[in-house]
């Protein structure tokens, strides 16, 4: 069902375009529907106190779409799994989560017409992560999990998950083919402005904008050295001694997100994923070859090529990163001190020193500028900005440098850095030239949107569709009787 939101066009922020999507994908869809006449329930024969058996309905189907049935236990499951996840289901009516899952069906109907893909090592990777997010939440009682999803054992339990994520991910992907050409034009832009009443255009908070200067300890030649030669030594086991490169990847890897792939990777060489280096190598490789050792800013890698299909690429590779020894942390600290004194001498401008001397590649060419993530530009909303930033730049005064900060990320990856906050744009209302990115993110997701209503009208009447008896009562913003 597609949800009423009122403001929407004015709420002018991308993290609530990704909200609003994922919203979509949890209560929305546009499907004409015929009603079940003569629904299919399963039942079992009970015996009362008195001997006297009697029939217990069991389940029965809630709708059809396409080539999916929903029953209604499946409305209860999407409660069960949504509590899982820690989300308060008080205030989420069952017609509403009942339109969420008649959306999630259109869109993997249709998804499958379409030839979108999601494979099963993606399927069971995401089953895998979800189930070690619940054993954390049970203390590693797996037991306990069956229990609360009244299940006998563990491979029933992964297969429904596997069926669930399956439909999500297709989903997903399906919502995303429809809204990834949506572009605007700058006159597109100044319309969607100029039709906001003049007393309605939103506030926006206070905006700082922020640089820094970073300093990463140097790694010597010969740690370079050792891990190329370790890497050219893994290679020579795999190809002149048989040796498994997967075990390999699992034993001394040290690529974090790739156990959750299923220690593979697949590249698209028309959509970019990993950076340019890994790329260019994996896409120079014949399938079953292993290329040479190289560098990203990661560290070193081999790569593995597994399986070219098509465009798609199927990647292993090793990753091992140099170690950097105490006394190249201990010298990447004082140079920046250093760095940051002839800032406050006033031998050198901040931006200046940042282009000289930081070893950020991102932001030295900029002065040292950071930029949000979120809206591409220079500026952070004061209180949208990232926590771990704004503990680091809550206390500075403007044009004041910070002393050095070091910061070391889940990998153990030592780095220090100095920051400034160089400019303040007060509390004020959206103005065009100012805020034009804003502006435009907002005027992009209003077009998605229309684009995404236009798209459910259109497979509403396309699709099959039947709603029971049972639940045709429900409000339905979109179609699904067919009205």
């Amino acid at each position: 069902m597609l949800l009423k939101i009122n403001n929407l066009k004015y709420i002018i922020n991308l993290k609530q375009l990704v909200v609003f999507i994922a919203t979509l994908l949890f209560v929305n869809v546009t499907i004409a529907q015929e009603i079940i006449e003569d629904e299919v329930k399963e039942e079992v024969k009970t015996v009362d106190s008195v001997g006297a058996f009697k029939a217990k309905k069991v389940d029965g189907v809630a709708a059809v779409v396409g080539d999916y049935i929903i029953l209604d236990s499946d409305i209860d499951k999407a409660f069960v799994q949504l509590e899982a996840s820690g989300v308060n289901t008080s205030d989420i009516p069952p017609c509403q989560l009942f339109g969420k899952l008649l959306e999630d069906k259109l869109y993997a109907h249709h998804a499958i017409q379409d030839s979108i893909i999601v494979s099963p090592a993606e399927v069971r990777n995401s089953v895998d992560y979800q189930i070690g997010e619940f054993l954390q939440q049970v203390n590693g009682d797996m037991d306990r999990l069956l229990k609360f999803y009244k299940k006998d054992d563990e491979a029933s339990l992964r297969e429904e998950m596997s069926e669930i994520n399956k439909a999500q991910m297709l989903a997903q992907r399906m919502q995303a083919k429809i809204v990834e050409e949506v572009e605007v034009t700058p006159e597109e832009v100044r319309e969607y402005f100029n039709k906001i009443p003049k007393d309605e255009r939103p506030i926006f908070g206070t905006e700082l904008k922020v640089a820094q200067i970073v300093a990463e300890p140097k790694i010597s030649d010969e740690e370079k050295q050792k891990v190329i030669d370790r890497l050219k030594s893994f290679k020579a086991d795999v190809i002149e001694n048989g040796a498994s490169f997967r075990s390999k990847v699992v034993l001394y890897g040290e690529d974090p997100g790739l156990k959750q792939s299923g220690y593979i990777y697949t590249l698209d060489r028309k959509k970019p994923k990993m950076v340019k280096e890994f790329r260019q190598v994996a896409f120079s490789l014949q399938e079953g070859e292993i290329s040479e050792p190289f560098e990203t800013d990661f560290g070193f890698h081999i790569i593995h090529l597994v399986k070219i299909r098509g465009q798609l690429y199927d990647v292993s590779h090793i990753l091992i990163r140099p170690k950097v020894s105490d006394e190249a942390i201990a010298e990447a600290k004082e140079r920046l001190n250093k760095i940051r004194q002839r800032i406050v001498d006033g031998d050198i401008s901040f931006a200046d020193a940042a282009r000289e001397a930081s070893d950020e590649k991102e932001t030295k060419n900029d002065g040292g500028q950071l930029i949000n993530p979120h809206t591409q530009d220079y500026n952070f909303e004061l209180t949208r900005m990232d926590t771990e930033l704004y503990s680091q730049i809550q206390n500075l005064k403007d044009n004041e440098v910070s002393l050095v900060l070091k910061e070391e990320d889940r990998i153990g990856t030592v780095k220090f850095k100095i920051i400034k906050v160089t400019d303040r744009i007060d509390e004020h209302e959206a103005d065009y030239a100012r805020d034009y990115l804003k502006i435009k993110e907002q005027a992009v997701k209003e077009k998605q949107l229309k684009a995404i209503e236009k798209w459910q009208a259109e497979k509403i009447m396309d699709t099959y569709i039947k709603i029971s008896e049972a639940h045709r009562d429900c409000d339905f913003t979109s179609n699904w009787l067919k009205k």
